[in-house]
């Protein structure tokens, strides 16, 4: 199974057993105030809570971004390479 159908499998899951719970389907009795008030926002706070997840994920990877030092070496080479080559031609930087 690939990852995307692990995902959509999931959220079908999820989603039916969510609706369910919240048009009241299933012969389970939830106290009035988990009915009332925390059902209707479960979707906004998941989505919240994925959003402050992948925003501070990002920001890790990016605080902790590997240089790299060899690339940046060739880099350099390679330009002075090109600025020699377009120098032999004529050409002024």
């Amino acid at each position: 199974m690939t990852r995307a159908t692990e995902a959509a499998t999931f959220f079908g899951i999820t989603a039916t057993i969510y609706l369910a719970l919240l048009f009241q389907w299933l012969p389970i009795t939830l106290p009035e105030t988990v009915q009332e008030f925390t059902l209707p926002v479960l979707p906004w706070w998941a989505l919240v809570s994925f959003g402050a997840y992948s925003l501070g994920n990002i920001g890790y990877h990016v605080l902790t971004f590997r240089d790299c030092p060899e690339a940046y070496d060739e880099l350099q080479v390679q330009i002075s390479q090109a600025q020699s080559d377009l120098r032999s031609k004529g050409v002024t930087i």
